[in-house]
């Protein structure tokens, strides 16, 4: 439970604090004392949102602490040890809020995020607003509070959850299934184009090679003149050829007796020559004996030439890109394959969502039929209690007829009432007035209190309209709930005021250049006076004072 709040420089606080203790504590004070401030600093420390307007004017920063003893909270202990911020110690929260806008939320010291914050806070107390009742007149309210009251709201998020994977996957089903035939013309083209490159068969760095025949065989008689024109300038001309003149150099040169250095370094050179000039003449018969210039290879090469830059062209690539097309081709193919296993396969996963959803939607609905008689008696039982004698109160559950699976489960949930009796029931938005919508939501509330596990309810004015016999009453249900555990309530009513086990009075104290506000824990002389100042007048007279003291000891009995 919230055993201590400590606030400092938010709005017109200056500073706070507060300790709280289990059972029912009333919170009071004129309009405008800053009793919702008290708990708009308490929301902030579970998560709420803020901007700098909250803090305090002339203050750097506001701070909040709200520090809770877990002993009754073993799901908090264990939100906390899963992600390593449990101490042995109370669980303090904290939340800064600078002058120019920034926030930082803590955890026992360790900075988290706001979502981490409000994922505790949410196990740690349950906040009623005044406003809580204009929520009652959307089903999905209708819904919420009847799951929380099953304890199915784990239930309810696999159900939710089953069906949100459902429609994806059916999406994607349908996504791919109506694609089919674009897919289909594709597969074909694909397979065929495929079919026209594996049918030629391309040869690594075939195009290069092919090419360079094609130019030999095409300049082949240009080529042999060339040929025979350096042979027979080299070793065949007897009218004088250069093997002939280095051959009779060299005799020349290798004759001389003791002859110069340098004629012996030029006989090697020449030597040297005539070697090279005869395997390059060796080496041109040998091209000129295996060269075919056969006109038929030539219609070969062409013919294979055409086809590959016919092919390119109707792929418009560049001949030297076609295999690297084939590639492309096959992955793009083996893609669409790929398209039509994962039919197959979401078909199966559809389906297997689908069983998953029927089994846990008909557990959800077994729960729900259970808990709607049940709560629906118990919410009828105090409305007739809170001054509406003789109205019924009815939760509907209505089969959806849609083939869809729907994330809310297979009925829609519907709160019927009657606030008069021989009326019919109708449904909620069509009945109740404003005032009755009040008690019709407090009623709720304190039923669906009952069945929680979160030991802290804050009600913040919810018995606004209430008035008379109804407000003792209201403040008699607020008192049972506080004897489970520990409630929060701020009121108006001097019926709901005398019925807490604590009281608590907000009020502003004003200096001579500031106005701020401070809480009091008010003594049992105190709390009379109090209960007699809302009882009605600014003067306490000996007989408001009289049936103050009355109610506070009625309370107690």
């Amino acid at each position: 439970m919230l055993v201590h709040l400590s606030v400092h420089n938010y709005a017109i606080v200056e500073h706070l604090d507060l300790e709280l203790a289990r059972g029912m504590s009333v919170i009071t004070g004129e309009t405008g004392a800053g009793k919702s401030i008290m708990l708009d600093a308490l929301g902030l420390t579970l998560g709420d949102r803020a901007d700098s307007g909250v803090v305090r004017p002339g203050a750097d920063k506001a701070d909040i602490l709200a520090t809770f003893d877990l002993g009754d909270i073993p799901e908090a202990r264990t939100w906390l040890a899963e992600r390593d911020l449990d101490t042995d110690g109370p669980c303090i929260l904290r939340r800064i809020i600078t002058a120019e806008g920034r926030s930082r939320g803590y955890i026992n010291g360790t900075p988290c995020p706001l979502g981490d914050l409000k994922a505790l806070g949410e196990l740690l107390i349950d906040i009623h607003s005044q406003h809580e009742h204009q929520s009652l007149l959307k089903s999905d309210t209708h819904r919420r509070l009847l799951d929380e009251y099953a304890g199915a709201t784990d239930l309810a998020r696999q159900v939710h959850l089953a069906a949100q994977r459902w429609r994806q996957t059916r999406q994607e089903l349908e996504r791919l299934s109506n694609s089919g035939d674009e897919q289909r013309a594709q597969h074909q083209l694909l397979s065929y184009q495929l079919e026209e490159l594996e049918n030629l068969n391309l040869g690594e760095n075939e195009l290069e090679l092919l090419e360079q025949e094609h130019k030999n065989l095409t300049n082949a008689e240009a080529l042999f003149g060339i040929c025979r024109q350096v042979i027979d300038h080299c070793s065949e001309n007897d009218s004088g050829n250069v093997l002939s003149a280095l051959t009779a150099s060299l005799n020349r040169l290798t004759a001389v007796h003791n002859a110069p250095k340098a004629l012996g370094e030029a006989a090697t050179l020449i030597a040297s020559a005539q070697i090279q000039v005869e395997e390059a003449v060796g080496e041109l018969n040998r091209f000129l004996d295996h060269f075919d210039a056969d006109p038929a290879r030539l219609q070969l090469l062409e013919e294979r030439l055409d086809a590959l830059y016919t092919l390119a062209r109707k792929h418009r690539v560049h001949p030297s890109e076609l295999a690297n097309l084939q590639q492309r081709l096959m992955e793009e193919l083996e893609g669409l394959n790929a398209n039509d296993e994962s039919i197959g396969r979401l078909g199966e996963e559809l389906a297997a969502y689908a069983r998953h959803y029927q089994q846990k939607a008909a557990e959800l609905s077994g729960l729900r039929q259970q808990a709607a008689t049940q709560l629906a008696a118990a919410v009828e039982l105090e409305i007739q209690r809170l001054g509406m004698p003789g109205g019924r109160f009815s939760i509907e559950l209505r089969t959806n007829s849609s083939d869809d699976l729907l994330p809310q489960g297979l009925e829609q949930v519907e709160l019927l009432v009657s606030a008069n009796p021989g009326q019919p029931l109708k449904a909620l938005s069509k009945v109740a007035s404003g005032g009755e919508l009040s008690r019709i939501s407090l009623a709720i509330q304190v039923i669906t209190a009952q069945t929680s596990r979160i030991p802290t309810l804050v009600f913040d004015e919810v018995d606004v309209g209430i008035g008379g016999p109804t407000a003792e009453i209201v403040g008699q249900l607020l008192r049972r709930l506080g004897e489970r555990g520990q409630v929060l309530t701020v009121t108006h009513l001097p019926q709901v005021a005398a019925q807490g086990h604590h009281h608590l009075f907000v009020h502003k104290v004003r200096n001579s250049d500031a106005t701020h506000t401070a809480v009091a824990s008010l003594g049992k002389r105190e709390r009379v006076e109090e209960v007699a100042r809302m009882l009605g007048g600014i003067d306490l007279t000996k007989e408001s004072l009289a049936h103050a003291r009355k109610m506070v000891v009625t309370s107690k009995a």
